[in-house]
């Protein structure tokens, strides 16, 4: 009954959505589909063919990746049988402020994948709360796993997530493991799915310069309708990208829901402590540690020790989200926010490492992920502008042609074996205009940070002049940045 509903509410809504598409086209001035009238305009802009040339570069690389490559490699990993095994496994979860029913859930499937898998696996369980030591406890009783399986606590302060790691990586690091061990670091709020262990740790003996890789992410959406497309939509996103560039072994981040390491990775005191005190020094803003982006430092760190990084898109977790706030608009800004933040933290510097250890493509993308921010509102400002000069029909028109685009989009990130609905056009340009607004604000406040899930800020020892420079000037390039856009543009127009 539920999945009938939900199937009529689906059909429902593209069959709205197909209509609200026919609705402006027939609002439309007629002499804009006549290809001999003055009124027609068929522009290609350099900025649209970058836009949509890097759109299906990430498509084609991720289906050959997914559907040609990735099959071909996973049949070399089984053939290895054996000699892929590691000599052990050490499953980390990091635990800190997460309801009582989501931690269950957590290290209740940590716990039977470390039994089911069959290798030698200890659990490290990075705690701040004594109510999270007994539930893990109670479990670990319940499941009374095997002898070969075994159960480590390291307890710290609520500081943050990265002191929870380093700590952690420093418990992993007095096991004494070998070359062969490998380590799995888990969010507090991600379920792993049954067989994900023995899906990643085999590729560290096929790819000997892999240090890391990450995981294909199911969610489970704590909040309304929009909040849980939204997400699913991100992963979906994410998914495509993510195998784009897996193609180069060069995925971009080894995301902190799970992600995959060699034991020597995460034992190296140089990897511990980029992830632990990574910090950045700006030229207005001056040097400011990172709060937030573990995720991004473990990744950069990866690259500058020389390591390859990987994605296996058959191995999947499922984490369950929260959204920091109730009103969808609050609450995905808010998110974006971080996400967009840590990234543009990483960007440049990532950069600094070169083409020859980057490669080409990986330092486009990192290129591109600067400059999206202003070409991904280029087209509405173009349109918003040019209406006040030619009428509405060209706003119109361009609403049109995101309709359809955003709808091709959508139909596309099906090949990616995530669902889709038919909110996923409106989201998708929702992320393209709120999102490269908020990364054109965060760009210029990069020292600014705080988590979602709870209350922490970075709090930085300045001079009360170095603040108030700080502030303002950022305030000013800001807008500066914003008026020199609209300015070149309403000259273009």
């Amino acid at each position: 009954m539920h999945r009938l509903r939900h199937g009529l509410l689906q059909a429902a809504g593209w069959l709205f959505y197909l209509s609200l598409l026919a609705a402006i086209a027939m609002a439309l001035p007629a002499t804009l589909f006549d290809s001999q009238s003055k009124d027609f305009i068929f522009l290609v802009g350099i900025v649209g063919i970058w836009r949509y040339s890097m759109g299906a570069t990430h498509f084609v690389r991720g289906m050959i990746f997914l559907y040609i490559v990735y099959p071909h490699l996973r049949r070399k990993v089984r053939k290895l049988g054996k000699a892929a095994d590691p000599s052990h496994v050490f499953l980390m979860v990091t635990s800190f402020r997460i309801d009582a029913l989501t931690t269950a859930q957590v290290y209740s499937s940590v716990i039977e994948e470390a039994i089911a898998c069959g290798y030698p696996t200890t659990v490290v369980c990075s705690l701040v709360e004594m109510s999270d030591e007994l539930l893990v406890k109670a479990l670990w009783a319940k499941h009374n796993p095997p002898k070969h399986v075994t159960l480590d606590f390291v307890r710290i302060a609520g500081t943050g997530k990265r002191d929870g790691l380093a700590f952690g990586f420093r418990a992993i690091s007095r096991h004494m493991p070998d070359d062969r061990a490998v380590v799995a670091v888990i969010d507090g709020d991600t379920v792993l799915a049954e067989g994900v262990v023995r899906k990643t740790v085999p590729w560290f003996q096929l790819f000997g310069n892999v240090g890391g890789l990450t995981t294909n992410e199911f969610c489970e959406v704590r909040g309304g309708y929009i909040m849980s497309e939204w997400h699913k939509l991100r992963f979906a996103q994410r998914h495509i990208n993510m195998c784009s560039m897996a193609l180069s072994k060069r995925v971009l981040t080894m995301t902190g829901r799970m992600s995959v390491f060699r034991a020597a990775v995460v034992t190296d005191p140089d990897f511990i402590a980029d992830v632990e005190s990574d910090s950045l020094q700006h030229w207005r803003l001056g040097r400011f540690k990172f709060l937030t982006g573990d995720d991004k430092s473990s990744w950069f760190s990866l690259m500058r020790l020389g390591y390859d990084t990987f994605y296996v898109p058959d191995a999947a977790i499922n984490t369950v989200e929260h959204p920091p706030e109730k009103s969808f608009l609050k609450a995905s800004r808010k998110l974006m926010y971080r996400w967009y933040g840590n990234n543009l933290r990483q960007n440049s510097r990532a950069l600094g490492l070169g083409v020859r250890r980057l490669g080409i493509f990986t330092s486009i993308v990192l290129f591109d992920q600067r400059v999206s921010m202003w070409t991904s509102i280029l087209g509405l400002t173009v349109a918003a502008l040019a209406s006040f000069k030619f009428g509405m029909g060209v706003l119109l028109a361009y609403l049109l042609w995101i309709g359809i685009t955003r709808l091709i989009l959508t139909l596309l990130l099906s090949c990616s074996g995530h669902s889709i609905g038919p909110a996923y056009p409106v989201i998708l340009y929702y992320n393209q205009i709120v999102g490269a607004l908020m990364k054109i604000y965060v760009f210029f406040r990069l020292d600014r940070q705080s988590w979602t899930r709870q209350d922490t800020k970075l709090s930085r020892d300045m001079a009360s002049f170095q603040g108030w420079f700080n502030t303002w000037s950022s305030r000013t390039m800001t807008f500066s940045a914003g008026s020199i856009f609209v300015a070149v543009l309403l000259t273009m127009v």
